[in-house]
């Protein structure tokens, strides 16, 4: 028995379904929500004001092209060209250019609508190596030394489930992670991400902002429409209802415009605001027995960097390989020693990425006077020190794991 199970459809969990699909392998993939009938290839797309987006680095573009996806994702996608790093009242500042690091483009904003959506379209026509079931919610996982095997409820159906390998994909309050009794390290910050779209005078030309302010940081993306910037902004936790809701649309303008200055022009629309509670979330393990954990069950972090998601996607990548390598030669692709071996791999991408965006936020949270000087400083170094600039880009698009 070859079979692999992933539980839970989310994006991490739909591109893991694609990569192994294009090996040839089987696999069903289990989704607790019942997706939208509405996504098929006939049904018009239309762009949402209110979208969430996510940024893909220049890797995770490189990995959905691998995948034959890219040419239909870009519909909805703009590059991001430069980067500009501040923080407000501060003397220092740091651009980074795609032309001076001779590439197409740091990465790519992309709704997040679209690219479940495609997703969910190839995985779809992927039929005869992808079952997809939807709608249905494990209710207990146990193994073995020669299998997996899962209970799933959808309705008052009950499916028994066994695989040789099991991909837990379910979110940082992953069940699977829980039924294996694997502890996690977590930290709240104490802060929420407030996520929008706006609209501004000045059109965005294809530039990233990142702007610390006494409020928390604040990043804006730039959208398909020129006009257009997504906006994730961090703040304190129980300040939020201070940004939501349609009544407090102006004061949330303007405090945009006081952070960013003229920088984006007039800040003239804004979206609806949702918000979410930010926190560390990391698994003792990501491996147990033949499971492994993936995406947010394995690690939650702070999204100031937008590294989350480009880091989940490339754990999927390489564990793809692993699993390739035991499948071509006919071995067995729950085994624990290269599942182990695929956890070893990716801790040193995994710990890089999680301690550079935890630093960031407690270094940029810190409003001591000296601290901020030397932020400052370091933001004015990374400007001007020959060598720094090719490193961060290299790590921020994901090219050096």
């Amino acid at each position: 028995m070859q079979k692999i199970i992933i539980v839970g459809g989310g994006m991490v969990g739909l591109s893991l379904a694609l990569m192994l699909a294009k090996l040839k392998l089987k696999i069903t993939l289990l989704e607790a929500i019942t997706y939208p009938d509405d996504a098929g290839e006939e049904t018009p797309y239309h762009s949402s004001f209110d979208a969430r987006n996510t940024a893909l680095s220049r890797r995770s573009v490189q990995i959905y092209s691998e995948l034959g996806l890219w040419e239909k994702l870009q519909q909805h996608a703009t590059p991001i060209h430069q980067v500009h790093i501040s923080e407000q009242g501060g003397f220092g500042k740091a651009r980074l250019a795609h032309t001076e690091e001779n590439v197409e483009s740091f990465g790519q904003v992309i709704e997040n609508a679209w690219l479940g959506r495609v997703l969910l379209q190839h995985v779809r026509q992927q039929n005869e190596y992808i079952e997809l079931i939807d709608g249905v919610n494990v209710t207990t996982l146990k193994q073995d030394a020669q299998q997996v095997d899962l209970t799933a409820q959808r309705g008052s159906e009950i499916l028994n489930l066994s695989a040789a390998l099991v991909l837990a994909a379910d979110g940082r309050d992953s069940f699977c992670r829980q039924a294996l009794g694997i502890a996690v390290n977590e930290h709240d910050y104490e802060q929420v991400a407030i996520v929008t779209t706006v609209q501004t005078s000045k059109p965005h030309a294809h530039i990233g902002f990142e702007r610390f302010s006494p409020l928390g940081p604040l990043a804006l993306l730039p959208l398909v429409q020129e006009h257009r910037r997504s906006v994730v902004w961090t703040v304190k936790k129980g300040t939020e209802q201070e940004w939501l809701g349609e009544e407090n649309d102006a004061h949330f303008l303007n405090a945009l415009q006081h952070t960013y200055g003229d920088r984006a022009g007039k800040f003239e629309k804004t979206g609806k605001r949702f918000c979410y509670p930010l926190s560390q979330v990391l698994a003792d393990q990501q491996v147990a027995g033949r499971v492994v954990l993936m995406g947010n069950a394995a690690h939650t972090i702070h999204p100031v960097a937008g590294q989350g998601f480009n880091l989940c996607l490339r754990d999927a990548h390489v564990l793809v390989r692993y699993v390739q390598h035991q499948y071509e030669q006919n071995l067995d692709v729950g085994d624990v020693n290269i599942l182990k071996a695929y956890e070893q791999a990716r801790l040193s991408d995994q710990k890089k990425v999680i301690f550079f965006c935890d630093s960031v936020v407690r270094g940029f949270s810190n409003r001591n006077p000296v601290l901020k000087f030397a932020r400052n400083t370091g933001l004015l170094a990374f400007d001007w020190i020959p060598g720094v600039k090719p490193l961060v880009a290299t790590f921020a698009m994901g090219l050096k794991a």
